[in-house]
């Protein structure tokens, strides 16, 4: 491809940021929330709520005539609680798990794939050819967090569990060996690891636990259900022609070189008195 085609290619990013700009009459404005360090699916980053779930929730309600107000001062766990409580109407991403259904409609298609890998240290390798070698280890969980119905149980029987507010204080626990390992999406992890200066102390095991599913989850407690036929149409759609994986690419990106007021040795003296 020469130079001039490359200037007249115009990636779908391009059209989503367009969109978002331009002037729409909003009917409704709805509060969505999200995992707030799960990147590129959604972190909260220069205090706003960012990343390929914000960014496909918010054009597809855009499209219906709807505002969204993205809420940035909820933890993984009281994103989920407001939602329950009606406080909050959408989250922009979560896996489909039996103790959701209870107060959320889930969309039949989903946002993204999201392969769950065990981060070691690696000084302190693991040998795990199954889920009974783990048996007895310390795993950091954040609050909230769920790895679908039949890990959580194994680890609710299991294991010893230290739960953290910030998944930054699990990878500092691992640098400094007080877990022994912690379950997370494998790009998210290794985005994380790289971010955040762990990446040579923190590796990610072959095992897989399983394939989670993002979704786009709606409360029961509005009246947001009408909508997910075609909720589901568009995000097969933007799936088909390659938006969600060029976002994917883009915030991910986006994550790595963001600013950051964390700094490592700020984590590990955290994680050490903890």
């Amino acid at each position: 491809m020469n130079a001039g085609a490359k200037r007249r290619f115009i990636p779908p990013i391009f059209y989503i940021i367009i969109f978002f700009t331009s002037p729409v009459v909003f009917a409704q404005t709805l509060k969505a929330c999200g995992h707030p360090f799960y990147p590129p699916v959604s972190w909260i980053g220069n205090g706003q709520l960012t990343g390929l779930a914000p960014a496909i929730t918010k054009k597809i309600f855009t499209e219906l005539g709807y505002e969204i107000q993205l809420i940035t001062d909820y933890n993984w766990k009281r994103c989920l609680l407001e939602v329950q409580l009606g406080n909050a109407d959408i989250v922009v991403a979560a896996y489909k798990i039996p103790s959701r259904k209870a107060f959320l409609n889930f969309t039949d298609a989903p946002l993204i794939a999201d392969p769950i890998a065990l981060f070691i240290n690696r000084q302190a390798p693991l040998k795990v050819k199954n889920m009974s070698d783990l048996k007895g280890k310390t795993v950091g969980l954040l609050l909230g967090d769920s790895f679908g119905e039949k890990f959580d149980l194994f680890l609710q029987n299991n294991s010893h569990i230290e739960y953290v507010s910030r998944n930054s204080q699990n990878f500092a626990k691992l640098a400094l060996q007080r877990i022994d390992y912690m379950p997370i999406g494998v790009l998210s992890g290794e985005l994380q690891s790289k971010k955040l200066g762990f990446y040579d102390q923190v590796t990610a095991l072959d095992y897989r636990i399983n394939t989670e599913f993002y979704y786009l989850a709606l409360g029961k407690s509005n009246t947001l259900e009408k909508h997910l036929p075609y909720l589901n149409r568009r995000l097969r759609e933007l799936a088909e022609d390659g938006t969600i994986e060029q976002l994917t690419h883009f915030y991910s990106q986006e994550y790595i070189h963001s600013t950051d007021p964390v700094t490592p040795d700020s984590l590990t003296h955290e994680a050490s008195k903890q």
